[in-house]
């Protein structure tokens, strides 16, 4: 895991796109995507239909990484209305054995139109002084968490370039990164996002790299 500060707590990037919150004893993660590849096999666009279970192993693992008691899927839990309803045994099964060991928190994203099987279904809430939403909202000035625009950092090296899912952080917004098998990204320099992180001063990508914190500028206010 590779610690970091944001607006006085500690956390941690367990992985490529899940976050550890130590006070809480909590893991966050943002769209999951839950059965994206049937829906895209009703219109003819025919996927290995793996995505829930494999999305689902990759939650177990950053549990056992972390130790977390607690999970909080920060929207587009699945990717339509019926998603829940289409689960197979198999990756039903994962997750009723995910959400009876932890206290799972369900928050509301746009896809989210269906009843959830398991865990606790909200809108958004606030975990000590922080704000859990999907979607950030632009001009909050409460410390938030979201997901919803599944950023990646794109880089060019070397002659080839180069995209990795990341964080963005200003001084009072985290936007996590999508963590579901079957989620593309949007640039995290896209001007939605920048404006999405407003109010700022600086809004800089995160992500691990070795083990260590690399902070990549991506907008910083005119002096």
């Amino acid at each position: 895991m590779v610690p970091f500060s944001f607006a006085g707590e500690d956390m941690a990037l367990a992985g490529a796109a899940a976050l550890y919150w130590p006070r809480e004893q909590a893991l966050l993660v943002a769209d999951l995507h839950l059965e994206k590849a049937r829906f895209f096999a009703r219109f003819g666009q025919m996927l290995p239909p793996y995505d829930s279970r494999e999305t689902l192993a990759r939650v177990a693992d950053a549990i056992r990484l972390t130790g977390a008691r607690r999970v909080f899927c920060l929207g587009d839990n699945f990717h339509d209305a019926e998603g829940a309803e289409r689960l197979e045994p198999h990756a039903l099964g994962m997750l009723e054995a995910l959400t009876r060991a932890t206290d799972w928190v369900w928050v509301a994203g746009n896809h989210d139109r269906g009843a959830v099987p398991c865990g606790t279904a909200v809108a958004e809430l606030d975990v000590s002084g922080l704000v859990l939403r999907h979607e950030a909202l632009a001009g909050e000035v409460r410390p938030e968490l979201s997901g919803h625009y599944h950023p990646r950092l794109r880089i060019a090296a070397r002659g080839r370039l180069i995209a990795r899912p990341c964080a963005v952080a200003s001084e009072r917004k985290l936007i996590l990164p999508a963590f579901g098998a079957l989620t593309g990204g949007m640039d995290a320099a896209d001007p939605a996002i920048i404006a999405a992180m407003q109010p700022a001063r600086a809004v800089d990508a995160l992500l691990g790299v070795q083990g260590r914190l690399v902070q990549y500028p991506l907008w910083r206010a005119a002096a």
